[in-house]
């Protein structure tokens, strides 16, 4: 899978975990409606089925994906949560695209 098309799946695949965590906390802390457990579910779902369309050993893309759910995250805190991300926030997301990119695209032997 080329580095573009990785990378996006990743991306979806972190809107979906985030999403699926997300309404529930809504549901919890905030009062909304139960009924927005089932969409978690299913987001959840959608999350957990992307990340079985990686060609790499399974613990190696959970590894990898970890990196661009930090960006994901931190790009949510800032449009949904309406918080402005700190330099901290983004050398943190740097360095682990970093070493997302090391795991996934470095040499192997297997």
């Amino acid at each position: 899978m080329d580095l573009l098309k990785t990378f996006l799946l990743f991306v979806v695949t972190a809107i979906a975990e985030i999403l699926g965590c997300y309404l529930p906390y809504l549901w919890l802390h905030q009062g909304r409606s139960a009924w927005l457990l089932l969409p978690a579910a299913a987001s959840l779902a959608l999350f957990a089925w992307l990340l079985s369309l990686h060609p790499s050993a399974a613990g190696r893309v959970y590894a990898a994906y970890g990196g661009v759910y930090i960006l994901v995250a931190i790009v949510w805190l800032m449009l949904v949560d309406k918080v402005q991300p700190t330099a901290t926030d983004w050398i943190g997301v740097t360095v682990s695209l970093c070493g997302m990119a090391i795991i996934m695209y470095g040499p192997r032997t297997d």
